[in-house]
């Protein structure tokens, strides 16, 4: 059977991180639960690991590259660092989890070897509110991949942080160090593997920690960098595919 690593990036997520690595590890299919902390201040790293997460320092892994730059050079290590033929990544201030999120994530990689990477589709809230989030996708990533990519037009949540992707497809890919990882990823993989290894599948609303606009302006930048690169308007930030630079771990 497929061996499922769950990964979730964390800064300074005391709040949330123990109650998700919780609900998490009931899951029987969450072979691994890994919390790569990323330079925390708080007790974010104590609280997973007293939850059952095995905590990893992203700072200490591929550690020649220096310390981890942005969430997608974090991604980027925690694919070296786990060891399951799928990796799901999760949001460390997710509150909302339920097991639907990873079995319906899980489900379309068991059924079909094609598929490659499993985006969510599910309503984003806003401050309380059922709907309203997901502003840098609805102002800035739908709108540049309708510009230059429309084949990928269709995605609902192209920067949602949940998500599956299998270890081999994500070991051939560059990442992009910052919050363009996301919407690289999306245009890479149809790029290397078909639009058709992408699929999206429904899962139950999203609540977390909704950013102020004022957070927002530096993480839409570069989403937009990443989405003009790909099309060869702009420099990309990435970190090399895994498999140039390490063997593929044997799970």
């Amino acid at each position: 059977m497929t061996t499922i690593s769950v990964c979730i990036p964390a800064r300074n997520e005391e709040s949330t991180v123990g109650a998700l690595v919780r609900a998490v590890r009931q899951h029987p299919r969450a072979d691994e639960v890994i919390v790569m902390d990323h330079a925390s201040q708080d007790a974010t790293a104590h609280l997973a690991q007293a939850a059952g997460a095995k905590v990893i320092s992203a700072d200490e892994v591929l550690a020649e590259f220096g310390p981890a730059l942005g969430k997608g050079d974090v991604l980027w290590r925690s694919v070296h660092a786990a060891r399951g033929d799928v990796i799901v990544w999760l949001d460390a201030d997710l509150r909302s989890y339920t097991d639907e999120y990873l079995t319906h994530l899980i489900q379309p990689l068991d059924n079909d070897d094609a598929i490659a990477f499993v985006r969510p589709d599910y309503p984003r809230t806003l401050d309380g509110r059922p709907t309203g989030g997901g502003r840098i996708t609805e102002r800035t990533a739908k709108p540049a991949l309708r510009a230059w990519h429309p084949h990928l037009a269709h995605i609902r949540q192209p920067l949602a942080g949940e998500y599956a992707i299998r270890r081999d497809v994500a070991s051939s890919l560059p990442f992009e160090i910052d919050y363009g990882v996301e919407i690289g990823l999306l245009i890479d993989i149809a790029a290397a593997y078909g639009t058709e290894s992408i699929v999206q599948v429904e899962l139950p609303a999203r609540v977390h920690r909704n950013r102020p606009d004022s957070e927002l302006e530096e993480p839409s930048r570069q989403v937009m960098r990443t989405a003009l690169s790909r099309a060869g308007l702009a420099t990309p930030h990435t970190r090399p595919p895994l498999n140039e630079i390490r063997p593929l771990a044997v799970a």
